[in-house]
């Protein structure tokens, strides 16, 4: 059985992207992109909001990023050998291979997901993660800190969640950001 991972990178003060909608402040040096390479790499499914989708899928359909470097191309490599569900109600047809959209988020459907997957499914965007923390779904949470304060944005969770976490892992980057791992407690 798989675990699903809820994986962000966030602000220090706890958000995705600023009030402009902007993540650029997140942007990975070599160190952290490596980081995310193995996050991606152990992952068979991917969940997605439409949002965050269309944002990652130039890992398959813009071919000159995995051009950049040889740690992009791995990195284009895991995204396009994963599975995609993509959470929408306004996308019609995928740009990428693997993937599948659905209308609504079904808790039924993930755990099917997580019992019947031998690798790890991954999460990514905070409001299908929202769901699936309410729902008790998500088994860890992976973050990568930026040393950055943004003020105000989109939050990398739903102010009405309380969750207990067990630290699993903590890494310090060259650049300031510090990834940090948690096992959610049930």
């Amino acid at each position: 059985m798989g675990k699903l991972i809820y994986a962000t990178n966030v602000s220090l003060d706890g958000f995705t992207e600023d009030a402009t909608g902007a993540f650029d402040w997140s942007e990975p040096d070599e160190a952290v992109h490596v980081f995310w390479n193995g996050v991606m790499r152990s992952t068979g499914t991917q969940l997605l909001g439409r949002r965050m989708y269309e944002t990652m899928a130039v890992w398959e359909t813009e071919s000159s990023l995995a051009e950049e470097s040889a740690v992009q191309a791995d990195f284009a490599a895991a995204w396009q050998d994963s599975d995609k569900v993509v959470y929408s109600t306004t996308l019609a047809d995928a740009v990428t291979a693997r993937t599948r959209i659905v209308a609504d988020f079904d808790a039924g459907e993930v755990h099917a997901l997580k019992e019947a997957s031998p690798a790890d499914l991954l999460v990514g965007g905070p409001g299908i993660a929202a769901h699936a923390l309410r729902a008790g779904l998500v088994d860890e949470i992976r973050m990568v800190m930026s040393p950055v304060v943004v003020g105000a944005g989109k939050p990398a969770f739903a102010a009405d969640l309380r969750l207990d976490l067990e630290l699993v892992d903590e890494r310090r980057f060259g650049n300031g950001a510090v990834g940090v791992g948690y096992r959610v407690r049930t």
